[in-house]
């Protein structure tokens, strides 16, 4: 018996020293959105389970790539097995990911596809599109008749036109039954309904200037797309600040507590939710089972990524569109 302790002691011994072996490394695009706060609180606590060195990186701000580049290459430079990142910019960092994956290392888009796809070895993200046409049909629906004669202001991320960006704006279009044209291009769309699109930059302050910008246009914007609830919530402070927040639509993308609870107080109309938590942690997951077996995460069938789910979440559902109230969501939020 006591030559088996030893052994099983020995073979625990082995597997601990390999897990405190595999490094890793998450890459946001910024480390103040609450998004992605919430990525890298479940990347570390997954990490923290398994043993597994993680280190972190962000953007300055949305869109910038070079920070994301130069963390890629100290990724390599450290050894580690995997990184997990939201790309700034889904085209520009594909050649330094192609490096990286040529090293050996595994690596995973969140979030935010690359473009193509197949540039990262796997995506573990929301099914974008489907998040922006979710809040589009409710939109639609919630409008009834007026829809048809609807002034929209749609208020994205920024000129880059990234995968994230366009999937939820698109959406929303054909949420709303507006025809896109090049589903991969924001603004190409020629409906009389919509007033415009801006940029926000993913923030609030971006989002007030951008509704701003879209009120001169036209002071009669009566639904407004954004693309997530930092941008939804400046949009907002511009609209109660010309007396319109009350008869304003205003849609999102994110789930964070902030936004739901923006909904239960009458800001937001609907959003969808989706899981950064769960993005994180299955990456950190997957790169140790690279490590240890050589195995690479599969899609969801039918889909060229892992899809981590989306919901809406509105106080005023419409028929034919599954939803989850503001009470129920914040059981369920992140953030």
């Amino acid at each position: 018996m006591a030559a088996l302790i030893v052994i099983l002691f020995g073979v625990m011994a082995v597997h601990t020293a390999q897990a405190a072996d595999i490094g890793a490394c998450l890459i946001t695009k910024t480390d103040t959105n609450p998004f992605f706060v919430k990525m890298k609180e479940g990347a570390v606590a997954k990490a923290s389970e398994y043993s597994i060195k993680l280190q972190t990186f962000a953007g300055k701000i949305d869109g910038d790539t070079e920070t994301q580049v130069a963390a890629v290459e100290t990724c390599m430079a450290s050894g580690a097995k995997g990184i997990l990142i939201t790309p700034t910019d889904s085209k520009a960092l594909v050649p330094v990911i192609q490096q990286a994956r040529e090293a050996g290392l595994l690596v995973i888009a969140l979030d935010t596809p690359l473009e193509p796809a197949d540039a990262a070895d796997a995506t573990f993200a929301t099914d974008n599109f489907k998040a922006g046409e979710l809040i589009g049909q409710w939109a639609k629906a919630k409008l009834g008749a007026d829809a048809a004669n609807a002034k929209i202001a749609l208020l994205d991320l920024n000129a880059q036109e990234i995968s994230v960006d366009y999937l939820r704006d698109n959406g929303f279009l054909q949420g709303f039954g507006i025809d896109i044209k090049d589903p991969t291009d924001i603004g190409d769309e020629d409906d009389p309904r919509i007033v415009g699109h801006d940029v926000t930059n993913g923030n609030e302050e971006g989002g007030r200037k951008a509704m701003e910008n879209l009120l001169q246009k036209d002071p009669e914007i009566n639904v407004v797309y954004t693309i997530n609830e930092p941008a939804a919530a400046g949009a907002y402070e511009a609209l109660k600040a010309v007396g319109r927040e009350k008869d304003v639509l205003v849609v999102s993308v994110d789930g964070g507590c902030p936004g739901v609870q923006n909904i239960k107080d009458g800001i937001l109309g609907a959003t969808s939710m989706q899981f950064p938590l769960l993005m994180a942690s299955m990456g950190i997951e997957a790169v140790k089972t690279y490590a240890e077996t050589g195995e690479k995460p599969q899609p969801t069938p039918g889909l060229d990524f892992f899809n981590t789910g989306v919901e809406l979440i509105t106080d005023e559902p419409v028929d034919g569109i599954p939803s989850m109230t503001s009470e129920a969501g914040l059981k369920k939020c992140w953030g």
